[in-house]
């Protein structure tokens, strides 16, 4: 068997990496309408623009006494008589007129004539009559039209992907669908003949495959539609026809195991034989063996076959990729610096990716690997919340030392 690839022995730095991948990812453009409860997770695909104010009238923000701030200009104590009372969603359409007050609820709509409210603990009502102190300014626990949206306000821009808050902002707006992009179509295959399905019975020399279902799930947790292409045997032609089947529908294809320099490892070859490939090594641990290319219209992503590595490079190369080919442009990448605890020390020249767990206390902000880094501990990384970024070159990280985290529990 000839490796065509075996001339291409030029590791990438991961910054390179990213940069290709990136460069490579065009949008989807066709969108769809879909209805509020099921926008989470979504790429908006127009801006959405306020056509209501919120609040739509000025309304009280406490519950007690709307007054005319004329009315207690001076100092001491006024006596005003209570000429309604009002709760949320009623309506008082008389115009207030010297030396009447309202009794109103937190959210109320303020009377014609008031503009300002009085706490309810610093009143006194007897019957129909209220004492309140003087001093109250205009404006006083008034919560005005359009103070959280204005008529014409661009609320979210194209490109945002909703949150369920998001949601609540929609519906404040009367707005009960949104448009989005349509979810990208992501193929999914793990390769070897040590590779067994999932509560299958299971012979020594074998393992089950968690890295179908841990991408799965990540890919779900995007918003991704998932192609499920199952396990493939280690066979060129079965490699080839499973990827070339998988590029006539999906956006994107990953695929784990194959793709480092094994006899056995064949997927980059049939990348090679049916597509384009990119690169295949990045100078970054976990993950120096992966492949990117493409195979027709698809992007494709080879992953190690060891699970904690195919889903680092997942979080830290592929997630932003698929983030942009959804419509979402830049992924919102968490980094930050945090004090280190315990002891770290490494001799190659690749940047590292540490399992790690991120603590916020009132001290500050801390950071401990979750234990043993082996790219068989998948544990490791079931436990951490953050990735510890370790620069490239020699480095020793005592207790105390300061580190950039990745965080990668976002979603």
């Amino acid at each position: 068997m000839v490796d065509k690839l075996a001339g291409m022995e030029t590791m990438l730095s991961f910054e390179e990496a990213g940069e290709k991948i990136l460069a490579g990812m065009v949008a989807v453009t066709e969108t769809e309408v879909v209805d509020l409860e099921h926008l989470p997770g979504r790429v908006l695909a127009g801006d959405v623009t306020a056509g209501m104010n919120v609040p739509n009238h000025d309304n009280s923000a406490m519950d007690g006494y709307a007054v005319r701030s004329v009315d207690l200009a001076g100092t001491g104590e006024v006596r005003l008589r209570v000429v309604s009372d009002l709760a949320a969603g009623g309506y008082h359409s008389s115009i207030l007129n010297q030396g009447e007050a309202v009794r109103i609820m937190t959210g109320a709509p303020i009377p014609p004539g008031a503009d300002a409210v009085v706490i309810q603990e610093i009143c006194r009502r007897n019957q129909d009559w209220v004492t309140v102190p003087c001093g109250c300014k205009p404006g006083e626990h008034v919560r005005s039209a359009g103070e959280d949206m204005k008529v014409g306000d661009k609320i979210f821009a194209t490109g945002r992907r909703l949150r369920p808050a998001d949601v609540g902002v929609l519906a404040a707006q009367g707005i009960s669908q949104g448009r989005v992009f349509r979810r990208i179509r992501v193929a999914v295959l793990s390769t070897g003949n040590e590779v067994v399905e999932i509560a299958s019975p299971i012979r020594p020399g074998q393992v089950y495959d968690s890295n179908r279902a841990g991408l799965k799930a990540a890919l779900r947790a995007m918003g991704c539609e998932v192609m499920d292409f199952g396990i493939v045997g280690d066979h060129l032609a079965t490699i080839e026809t499973a990827l070339e089947r998988a590029s006539h529908t999906a956006d994107a294809i990953i695929s784990t195991g194959g793709v480092s320099v094994g006899d056995y490892d064949l997927v980059r070859l049939a990348l090679e034989n049916k597509g384009n490939v990119n690169f295949w090594k990045v100078a970054m641990k976990p993950g120096k063996p992966q492949a990117y290319g493409r195979l027709g219209r698809a992007a494709f992503f080879g992953l190690p076959g060891n699970p904690v590595s195919g889903l680092t490079v997942f979080y830290l190369l592929i997630r932003p990729a698929l983030f942009r080919l959804m419509g979402g442009g830049t992924w919102p990448k968490k980094m930050f610096q945090a004090t280190f605890k315990g002891h770290f020390s490494k001799k190659h020249s690749r940047k590292e990716f540490l399992r790690a767990i991120v603590r916020f206390t009132v001290d500050g902000v801390n950071v401990e690997t979750t234990g043993p880094q082996g790219s068989g501990i998948l544990t490791s990384l079931s436990a951490a919340n953050a990735l510890i970024v370790i620069p490239e070159g020699p480095v020793t990280i005592t207790s105390a030392d300061r580190v950039t985290v990745w965080m990668i529990d976002d979603d």
